[in-house]
């Protein structure tokens, strides 16, 4: 696959979404295009559209109004074209619990379309990028969340999808969960993949994403690259100083850029609470005891 961003892999243009009822409009006029090979965050509180938006794109919900291409197919009339080159990642965890990590990879693929000597060769893949070797025949409902979440990811990318839609996929995981899922993105993107992602976590996207999208009230607010973005946001900038002597304290620095005539205000970075639990666990990857595959328990 292209990483280009010459094309476009979504192009959305005057889109209006009405439910029943007589409320306000889900999507309101929105307008946005996304080059093929972007990482796009799409930004917005609660209620914003951008949920229904992303059912726009797969042809779950019909638009109410303005035209929507995707992977430079219509939304109106290819929509089963359109889940045959998309990846979508939702929300709530579309597996069954009661089956396998193997069996529910197998009925997934089996609805994209995959049959045989390619479907077999796709879940074993789809089990090593998760990392659940070992845990193939686990009933889902014995895994942990950050298990669960990694393969719910997975499940969606067995038809090698040009197009990823993740929407808030880290939903309730622990950090070095979250970190591997961001691991997997990222790995994903960089094979030229284009990926939109929703999350309500700002930092999720300051790490994953190439381009932002903020809307609002169904409406686009604002658009561009992350770094477009940042750099438009405050009149005057902040720096960082990193140093190189960990002893220096912040007197000095500051008597330094005195006399450099640079006014400063130094003052340390405060830690987050995920700093300290990444210090103190580590960062690698740990989903805890393995638990028998018939066990009704899981952990967690």
């Amino acid at each position: 696959m292209s990483a280009t961003m010459s094309a476009l892999a979504v192009s959305i243009s005057d889109l209006v979404v009405r439910f029943p009822g007589g409320r306000p409009p889900a999507v309101d006029g929105l307008s946005l295009q996304v080059p093929e090979g972007a990482f796009l965050g799409l930004l917005g509180p609660n209620g914003a559209g951008k949920s229904t938006t992303l059912a726009v794109l797969m042809g779950l919900v019909t638009p109410s109004a303005g035209r929507v291409l995707v992977a430079g197919l219509d939304v109106h009339c290819a929509a089963g074209q359109i889940r045959a080159q998309v990846g979508y990642v939702p929300q709530s965890l579309a597996l069954h619990s009661i089956l396998s990590v193997r069996e529910n990879l197998m009925i997934n693929g089996g609805l994209l379309g995959l049959t045989g000597r390619r479907l077999q060769e796709r879940v074993a893949n789809a089990i090593a990028l998760a990392q659940l070797e070992g845990r193939e025949e686990s009933r889902v409902a014995t895994l942990s969340d950050g298990m669960q979440r990694r393969l719910n990811l997975v499940a969606s990318l067995l038809h090698d999808p040009s197009i990823i839609i993740c929407d808030e996929p880290t939903t309730g995981v622990d950090p070095q969960s979250r970190n591997h899922l961001f691991d997997m993105l990222r790995g994903l993107h960089a094979e030229g993949r284009t990926i939109l992602y929703t999350t309500h976590y700002m930092e999720e996207v300051e790490a994953l994403c190439s381009h932002v999208a903020i809307i609002d009230q169904g409406r686009l607010v604002a658009t561009g690259t992350l770094a477009d973005l940042l750099a438009g946001a405050v009149d005057s900038p902040e720096h960082t100083v990193i140093l190189t002597n960990a002893a220096t304290g912040a007197e000095p620095i500051r008597l330094a850029l005195a006399n450099a005539g640079i006014a400063a205000e130094v003052r340390p970075r405060k830690k987050s609470l995920e700093d300290v639990f990444l210090a103190l666990t580590g960062r690698a990857l740990r989903d805890g005891t393995v638990t028998s595959p018939t066990s009704a328990g899981g952990a967690r």
